[in-house]
C-alpha cells in the first residue's frame, strides 16, 4: 500500500514538471506523460518497478477515461447528424479498416490464430484523437466552421465504432455468431439498464441532492464503479462497463453539472493512465522503430484517403473535403485503450503496442504541427489536385485554375467578402426590407454549403478564397461600388480585414470599403489601409443590451420579446 502511494506521489511529480515543459514548448502534455513515465518506469530510471502498481494506477485511469468519454458523447448529435457526417464517418472507418488490414497483414502481421496483431492496429489507426483536436480547433476558433463540424461529428462516431469492438473484443479468440451476439446481447442488456435506470431513478435522486455537490460527485462515481463492476460480472469489462456508465449520463438533466464536477477527477486519473502506459514502453529496437513509423505513414495517408474520398463524391470541394482529413490525421488515446486492452488478453504481441505508442508520440507532434498551419497547407494542395483532374465547386466558371474562382459573371455593384453569421443575418435583412436590392449583390466565400444554398435561393455567389489576391482579381471587385467585409479577424483564414482592405483598395481606388474591427485599437488601421467605413459589433451589441435593460425598468420586456420572436419568425437566414 505504501508502495503505491510512493509511486502515485513520483506519477503525478514528473508528470507535472515534464507538463510544465510541454506547455512552454506548445507540445501535447499527453506526449509529456508518456515521457513521464517512461523516465521514472522499469525501462527508464527504474524508481517505479512494481507491476501490481503500474496495473492498479492503468486501469483506475483507463475506468475514468471511458467515463469521460461516455458523458460527451452526445447521442442527440449523433441522431440530428447529416449525412455528410455520417457518410464521411462510415467511408472513413470502414475503408480504414479494410486498408489496415491489407496493409498489416501485407507486412508480415497476423490475423488470426490466437494473435490479432493486424485486426487491432487497424482499428487503432481508424481512431483520431479527440484531445488533440478539440484543443487545437478550439485553439483557432474553428470548432464551429464547417470542416471543424465535419471533424467532430466523425470523432463521436469513431467513439461509437470503438464502443462496438470493444463489445466484441473479449470474444476475438473464439470468433463465432453465437459468441458476437452473445456478446452484443450483454451489452445491450447493459446499455439498456443503464439508460432505464439514468432516466427515471437516477434524476429523482440528483434532484433531491442538487444543492450537495459533493454528494453530486459522489453519485457520479458510485455510478460509474457500479456498472463497471457490473460489466465485469457479465464478462465484459470494467472499462467498457465505465464507458456504458459515463454514456447513459450524457443525456442525463444533471450531466453538465456531473462533468465540471468530475473533470478534476479525470485530469488527474487521466494523468495516471498515460503516466502508467509510458512505463510499459522499453526502450525501442530498431524493429520497433521500423513498425511505429511504418504505423504513423498508414494512418496519415489512409485518413487522408478515407476521408478526403467520401467528402468530395458528395460536393464538398476541396478545401472542406481537404481540413477535416488533416484534423483527423492522428492516432487516439482510445486507440491506446484499445491496445492495452488486447495486450492484457494476450491478443497482441508486446513489440505491436510499443510500436503503437511509438506512433501515438510521433503523430500527436507532427499533427499539431499540421492542424495549426491546415489552411496553408490546404491552399498549397489545392493546386496540384486540380492539375491531376480533380474538380472544385468552381469548375467551369472559367478561371478556376487561376484564380480560385466559380459562380456565374462577375462581381455586382455590392459585394460581400466572406460569409458568416452577420453577412447572413445582412442578407435576411434586406429580403425583409429591400429584396429588390439583392439582385444587385455578389457574395464571395468559400464553404460549400453556403455556396450551394445562396445559389438555391438565385443569389449570385463566387466560389473563392478572399484570401487570395487572385480571386479578387478575377472575381472582378475592380468594378464593384461597394465592398463589405463582414468577417472579424478571428474567423478569417489566411488573412486580416487590414490586408484584405489593403488588396481590395489596390484592386478598385473608387469603391466604398467597408470593414470589420474586432478591437477598437483596430478602427485606425483599418482607416489607415483604405477603409471608408469601420462597424464595431460590440457597439450594436451593447445598444441593443441598453435597450433590453430599458424595457425591463418599464416592465416591457415581454412585449419586446414579442417583437423580437416576430422579427425572428420574419428572417430565412442562411446560417441560422
Amino acid at each position: 500500500m505504501h508502495e503505491l502511494i510512493r509511486d502515485i506521489t513520483l506519477c503525478i511529480l514528473f508528470a507535472w514538471m515534464l507538463g510544465l515543459l510541454a506547455h512552454f514548448s506548445r507540445q501535447p502534455l499527453i506526449l509529456a506523460y508518456l515521457i513521464a513515465g517512461f523516465f521514472i518506469g522499469p525501462f527508464g530510471a527504474g524508481w517505479v518497478k512494481s507491476q501490481e502498481s503500474i496495473g492498479v494506477i492503468s486501469e483506475l485511469g483507463l475506468i475514468f477515461m471511458l467515463f469521460m468519454i461516455g458523458l460527451e458523447i452526445d447521442l442527440k448529435k449523433i441522431v440530428r447528424a447529416g449525412k455528410v457526417i455520417l457518410f464521411a464517418a462510415g467511408g472513413q472507418l470502414l475503408g480504414g479498416c479494410l486498408l489496415g488490414v491489407l496493409f498489416f497483414v501485407g507486412i508480415g502481421l497476423s490475423l488470426g490464430g490466437g494473435h490479432f496483431d493486424a485486426v487491432y492496429l487497424c482499428v487503432a489507426c481508424a481512431l483520431s484523437s479527440t484531445v488533440i483536436i478539440v484543443k487545437v480547433l478550439y485553439e483557432k476558433r474553428e470548432l464551429d466552421t464547417l470542416p471543424g463540424r465535419i471533424t467532430l461529428g466523425v470523432l463521436v462516431l469513431q467513439d461509437i465504432f470503438a464502443i462496438l469492438f470493444l463489445a466484441v473484443q473479449p470474444s476475438l479468440a473464439n470468433l463465432q455468431a453465437s459468441v458476437i451476439l452473445l456478446s452484443i446481447g450483454r451489452v445491450a442488456v447493459l446499455v439498456a439498464a443503464a439508460l432505464l435506470v439514468s432516466r427515471y431513478v437516477l434524476p429523482r435522486l440528483f434532484h433531491q441532492i442538487a444543492r450537495r455537490p459533493e454528494l453530486i460527485l459522489l453519485g457520479a462515481l458510485a455510478w460509474c464503479f457500479l456498472v463497471a463492476e457490473t460489466a465485469e460480472r457479465l464478462s465484459l469489462s470494467r472499462e467498457m462497463g465505465a464507458l456504458i456508465a459515463g454514456v447513459s449520463l450524457s443525456t442525463f438533466p444533471y450531466a453538465l453539472d456531473v462533468t465540471a464536477k468530475v473533470t478534476t477527477l479525470r485530469d488527474f486519473f487521466i494523468t495516471l493512465f498515460f503516466v502508467a502506459l509510458g512505463m510499459t514502453i522499453p526502450v525501442p529496437g530498431l524493429s520497433v522503430i521500423g513498425l511505429a513509423l511504418m504505423i504513423a505513414a498508414f494512418t496519415v495517408v489512409s485518413r487522408l484517403v478515407t476521408t478526403f474520398t467520401p467528402l468530395y463524391l458528395m460536393k464538398q470541394g476541396l478545401r472542406a473535403s481537404l481540413l477535416p482529413a488533416l484534423n483527423l490525421a492522428q492516432i487516439s488515446e482510445f486507440s491506446l485503450v484499445v491496445i492495452q486492452t488486447g495486450v492484457t488478453d494476450h491478443h497482441i504481441a508486446a513489440e505491436t503496442a510499443n510500436a503503437t505508442s511509438f506512433a501515438f508520440v510521433v503523430l500527436a507532434v507532427l499533427s499539431t504541427f499540421a492542424m495549426s498551419r491546415s489552411d496553408e497547407i490546404t491552399r498549397w494542395a489545392i493546386g496540384p489536385l486540380k492539375r491531376i483532374g480533380l474538380r472544385d465547386l468552381d469548375h467551369g466558371s472559367g478561371h478556376a485554375e487561376e484564380g480560385h474562382v466559380g459562380g456565374h459573371g462577375e462581381a455586382r455593384r455590392i459585394v460581400i467578402l466572406g460569409f458568416f453569421r452577420a453577412a447572413s443575418a445582412l442578407l435576411a435583412e434586406i429580403e425583409r426590407q429591400t429584396p429588390v436590392l439583392l439582385e444587385q449583390i455578389t457574395v464571395v466565400d468559400f464553404n460549400p454549403n453556403v455556396y450551394q444554398t445562396l445559389l438555391s435561393r438565385g443569389l449570385h455567389v463566387i466560389y473563392g478564397d478572399i484570401s487570395n489576391v487572385d480571386t479578387l482579381l478575377h472575381a472582378g471587385i475592380g468594378k464593384s461600388e461597394m465592398i463589405i467585409l463582414s468577417v472579424p479577424d478571428s474567423l478569417l483564414k489566411g488573412a486580416t480585414n487590414e490586408k484584405l482592405v489593403r488588396h481590395v483598395r489596390a484592386l478598385n481606388p473608387a469603391a466604398l470599403i467597408v470593414a470589420t474591427a474586432d478591437l477598437l485599437a483596430d478602427v485606425g488601421a483599418l482607416y489607415e489601409a483604405g477603409a471608408n467605413y469601420v462597424t464595431v459589433t460590440r457597439l450594436s451589441d451593447a445598444h441593443e443590451l441598453f435597450t433590453v435593460i430599458e424595457a425591463a425598468q418599464a416592465g416591457l420586456l415581454d412585449d419586446k420579446r414579442a417583437e423580437l420572436d416576430q422579427r425572428l419568425g420574419e428572417r430565412r437566414e442562411v446560417l441560422p
